[in-house]
């Protein structure tokens, strides 16, 4: 009788160590399989949204550049000589121009459509804020170049801020 049970033993043991051996590395196999697939589809997703992401990146640039001063002073033409109305046509437009925008923050990171924002409340807050303390149309156009153009202005820094997170994109 021990015998037969360790005959058949003999016979149980290597098929249940080929079994566990064959369960392993299948498991090992649909595991690897799957995750190959998790990884295909994010591939696909992303080369998918690539596009519609670099497009938001691209009109918030649009949005900022149409937004610098100089690029508003010149567009946006004074309907009078009063300062603080003009600073209320200017803000009108970037504020237009916002609301057509207002979108791109689903493609683009927090940190980019902040800067956007900061950008945007920054210029309408000083627009006004220099239109209430000049008394000429002239001096206004004048100051608002001065304090708002140039390299630390908010729109050249939201547009180096965007400039900065597509080239890490791609």
């Amino acid at each position: 009788m021990l015998d037969a049970v360790l005959e058949s033993f003999n016979y149980v043991l290597p098929a249940l160590v080929v079994g566990f051996v064959a369960y392993y590395l299948i498991k090992e196999l649909l595991f690897q399989q799957n995750e190959q697939r998790k990884i295909e589809a994010l591939r696909e997703k992303k080369k998918d949204s690539l596009p519609i992401q670099l497009q938001a990146y691209e009109r918030l640039l649009l949005f900022c550049e149409r937004t610098e001063p100089i690029n508003l002073l010149s567009r946006v033409a004074p309907i009078g000589d009063n300062t603080v109305n003009y600073a209320q046509l200017l803000t009108e437009t970037i504020k237009q121009e916002f609301e057509h925008n207002l979108v791109q923050q689903l493609y683009v990171s927090d940190d980019a459509w902040k800067a956007v924002l900061v950008s945007k409340e920054v210029t309408a807050k000083k627009l006004f804020e220099l239109a209430e303390s000049q008394n000429s149309m002239e001096k206004y156009k004048s100051a608002i170049m001065t304090s708002l153009s140039g390299p630390n202005s908010p729109s050249k820094t939201a547009i180096d801020l965007l400039k900065l997170e597509v080239k890490k994109i791609l």
